[in-house]
């Protein structure tokens, strides 16, 4: 049952009951708290990230984390637990486990980057089959390795109510990879999970392989990062032949992997036929120019519906950019590009001038900004990307609508 917004003064007194000392910074993010006029009718996000302040503020331990999640156990109207950057251990974990056993409002959870390793994995995974409240979780960074995985793998399963998986950097492994793309096979509820950076040894795309097979049967699945996976042109085919029939995906991350131009040609005729996807992000592959006209050609006349494309770093010149800027003056829904670390040349620079100058590219929608020496025009770069918010974000709202994101600002997963 939810009591009247006091969380300050329930926090002080928990200390003292459990001869614990204040965290000043919990303190802190507790009276801000309670100022919110709304706390008890639309629900709150204590944000409890370490990472994000310009003075370095004590970051919350496991001894804090139980003190907290006593305050918590009474308050419904806390709904979001950003907890990311900390110092919890596996014994924080248990902690956090044992609270999402007995509480039915929490709906979005952050642990990324902390040390829960694979027995906290275990724990967390395990209060998941019970749980009917928790929407979004992050566990990224968290080393929780192949074994941890597993416990995740297996949660998927049971579990009805998660919708946002976050894996990434988690040293996940093959076993892992290829028994969670088995569970999502069975899994109707989860929209978006991010497996970026396992540690495979193998070369033969077994995981990619299984993903694919997995795709044709999912229909629920809207956001999928496989970055790091290593993946080359044989692994893009078989992922694009199981997409010409998936009818969910939206939002799909290749990037940094060994994709080339070969890979490239598969996703342009994959873009010409399917008409579902809206985010394709290429970024740190080696496309080059051919590639670059591949998919070109086919935004130009026969894809209606990408809204966004990312191909920093693949090494392309002006002839594959100049190539993605006039399609961009036909087709008019491609609306986020992302060109940065490419080579660009004279021709590069004028064509993407011309699309910002007449309001075709939005500056906060593409990753360049011209500028100009001596009557020619030069690019500089602007930090944005569709990784801009993954692995950190401000206090304040991270991004208006429709701006790059890593999270799905473009296509949100509510939609569907």
């Amino acid at each position: 049952m939810s009591v009247l917004p006091d969380l300050h003064v329930h926090y002080v007194q928990a200390c003292q009951n459990l001869s614990q000392p204040e965290n000043p910074f919990i303190a802190s993010v507790l009276q801000e708290a309670d100022k919110n006029d709304e706390i008890s009718t639309k629900g709150i996000t204590l944000k409890l990230a370490g990472n994000n302040h310009l003075v370095p503020v004590p970051r919350v331990t496991d001894d804090d984390l139980g003190v907290l999640v006593s305050v918590l156990d009474q308050a419904a109207f806390v709904t979001g637990l950003d907890l990311a950057y900390n110092l919890l251990t596996d014994a924080g974990a248990q902690t956090i486990a044992t609270f999402l056993q007995e509480n039915s409002s929490l709906q979005y959870l952050n642990l990324m980057f902390n040390d829960i390793g694979t027995s906290g994995a275990e724990l967390i995974a395990e209060a998941l089959h019970s749980n009917q409240s928790l929407v979004h979780l992050r566990m990224t960074g968290n080393k929780i390795g192949n074994q941890g995985g597993m416990f995740f793998a297996s949660m998927l399963k049971i579990n009805s109510t998660l919708k946002k998986l976050d894996l990434g950097d988690c040293d996940l492994g093959l076993q892992c990879l290829v028994a969670t793309a088995i569970a999502l096979t069975q899994n109707k509820s989860l929209k978006a999970i991010n497996l970026n950076r396992p540690l495979l040894c193998s070369q033969q795309e077994e995981t990619t392989v299984h993903i694919a097979r997995m795709l044709r049967s999912n229909s629920s699945l809207v956001e999928l990062h496989l970055g790091k996976h290593e993946m080359k042109n044989f692994g893009v085919e078989r992922l694009c032949e199981a997409l010409y029939g998936n009818s969910s995906l939206r939002y799909l991350d290749l990037s940094c992997n060994n994709i080339t131009y070969d890979g490239a040609k598969f996703l342009g005729e994959l873009l010409k036929r399917n008409k579902i996807l809206r985010i394709l992000d290429l970024s740190a592959n080696r496309i080059e120019d051919v590639g670059a006209i591949s998919l070109s050609e086919a935004l130009e006349t026969r894809n209606m519906t990408l809204q966004a494309l990312s191909i920093v770093s693949n090494n392309i010149t002006g002839e594959g950019l100049v190539a993605l800027a006039t399609a961009m003056q036909s087709n008019t829904t491609l609306t986020h590009v992302y060109i940065w670390g490419n080579k660009f040349d004279r021709d590069t620079c004028v064509a993407f001038w011309e699309l910002i100058e007449m309001g075709r590219l939005e500056l906060g929608c593409t990753d360049v900004a011209p500028y100009e020496v001596d009557g020619e025009v030069f690019l500089a770069e602007l930090s944005h990307g569709l990784g801009k918010h993954r692995y950190w974000a401000p206090r304040s709202a991270a991004a208006g609508p429709g701006a790059a994101n890593a999270s799905l600002e473009i296509v949100p997963v509510s939609e569907y």
